[in-house]
Protein backbone atom coordinates (compact mmCIF):
# COMPACT_ATOMS: atom_id res chain seq x y z
CA UNK A 1 0.00 0.00 0.00
CA UNK A 2 1.34 3.49 -0.86
CA UNK A 3 1.69 6.49 1.23
CA UNK A 4 -1.04 8.39 1.40
CA UNK A 5 -3.17 5.56 0.38
CA UNK A 6 -6.88 6.30 2.57
CA UNK A 7 -8.28 2.86 1.39
CA UNK A 8 -7.83 1.11 5.21
CA UNK A 9 -9.56 4.19 6.68
CA UNK A 10 -13.58 3.84 7.50
CA UNK A 11 -15.89 6.16 6.35
CA UNK A 12 -16.35 8.28 8.86
CA UNK A 13 -12.58 9.26 9.56
CA UNK A 14 -13.44 10.34 5.93
CA UNK A 15 -15.41 12.54 6.90
CA UNK A 16 -14.26 13.24 9.93
CA UNK A 17 -11.02 14.76 7.78
CA UNK A 18 -13.19 16.20 5.77
CA UNK A 19 -15.07 18.36 8.57
CA UNK A 20 -11.61 19.80 9.62
CA UNK A 21 -9.86 20.13 6.37
CA UNK A 22 -13.11 22.45 5.77
CA UNK A 23 -12.73 24.11 9.52
CA UNK A 24 -8.99 24.88 8.65
CA UNK A 25 -9.99 26.29 5.16
CA UNK A 26 -12.32 28.48 6.37
CA UNK A 27 -9.46 29.92 9.16
CA UNK A 28 -7.09 30.88 6.03
CA UNK A 29 -5.03 27.70 6.02
CA UNK A 30 -3.83 26.38 2.48
CA UNK A 31 -5.81 22.91 1.16
CA UNK A 32 -2.84 21.12 1.64
CA UNK A 33 -2.00 22.34 4.57
CA UNK A 34 -5.77 21.73 5.85
CA UNK A 35 -5.82 18.33 4.30
CA UNK A 36 -2.59 17.14 5.71
CA UNK A 37 -3.33 18.80 9.03
CA UNK A 38 -6.69 17.01 9.26
CA UNK A 39 -5.44 13.84 8.40
CA UNK A 40 -2.77 14.39 11.30
CA UNK A 41 -5.71 14.86 13.28
CA UNK A 42 -7.40 12.01 12.52
CA UNK A 43 -4.67 9.49 12.82
CA UNK A 44 -3.63 11.03 16.49
CA UNK A 45 -7.15 10.58 17.38
CA UNK A 46 -8.38 7.08 16.35
CA UNK A 47 -4.78 5.36 15.51
CA UNK A 48 -5.12 5.52 12.14
CA UNK A 49 -6.77 3.54 9.64
CA UNK A 50 -8.88 0.51 11.12
CA UNK A 51 -8.65 -2.66 9.90
CA UNK A 52 -12.17 -5.07 10.45
CA UNK A 53 -12.25 -8.27 12.72
CA UNK A 54 -13.61 -8.60 16.12
CA UNK A 55 -11.27 -7.09 18.91
CA UNK A 56 -9.57 -5.41 16.60
CA UNK A 57 -10.53 -2.18 17.71
CA UNK A 58 -9.40 0.44 20.33
CA UNK A 59 -11.32 3.79 22.05
CA UNK A 60 -10.51 7.02 20.35
CA UNK A 61 -9.09 9.85 22.60
CA UNK A 62 -10.47 13.24 21.93
CA UNK A 63 -8.42 15.01 24.50
CA UNK A 64 -6.81 17.36 21.65
CA UNK A 65 -10.22 18.34 20.52
CA UNK A 66 -11.25 18.95 23.90
CA UNK A 67 -8.43 21.02 24.65
CA UNK A 68 -9.19 23.09 21.02
CA UNK A 69 -12.60 23.74 22.00
CA UNK A 70 -11.90 25.33 25.83
CA UNK A 71 -9.08 27.24 24.43
CA UNK A 72 -11.17 29.23 22.06
CA UNK A 73 -12.57 32.39 23.67
CA UNK A 74 -9.25 33.31 25.81
CA UNK A 75 -9.09 36.48 23.91
CA UNK A 76 -12.95 37.18 24.97
CA UNK A 77 -12.04 36.40 28.55
CA UNK A 78 -9.42 38.99 29.41
CA UNK A 79 -12.16 41.95 28.42
CA UNK A 80 -14.52 43.29 30.49
CA UNK A 81 -18.21 42.39 31.35
CA UNK A 82 -19.25 45.78 29.71
CA UNK A 83 -17.01 45.47 26.54
CA UNK A 84 -18.29 41.61 26.15
CA UNK A 85 -22.11 43.09 26.61
CA UNK A 86 -21.11 45.90 23.81
CA UNK A 87 -19.77 43.25 21.18
CA UNK A 88 -22.44 40.97 21.51
CA UNK A 89 -24.56 43.82 21.75
CA UNK A 90 -23.32 45.17 17.97
CA UNK A 91 -22.89 41.41 16.76
CA UNK A 92 -26.80 41.17 17.40
CA UNK A 93 -27.74 44.41 15.61
CA UNK A 94 -25.65 43.26 12.60
CA UNK A 95 -28.04 39.57 12.29
CA UNK A 96 -30.69 41.87 12.86
CA UNK A 97 -29.91 43.92 10.11
CA UNK A 98 -29.06 41.43 7.51
CA UNK A 99 -31.89 38.91 8.90
CA UNK A 100 -29.65 36.06 9.91
CA UNK A 101 -30.28 34.83 12.85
Amino acid sequence: MPRGDKSSYTDKQKRKAEHIEEGYEDRGVGKTEAERRAWATVNKESGGGKKSGSGRGKTENHASSRKGGRKGGTASAGRSAAERSAAAKKGWETRRKRGNS
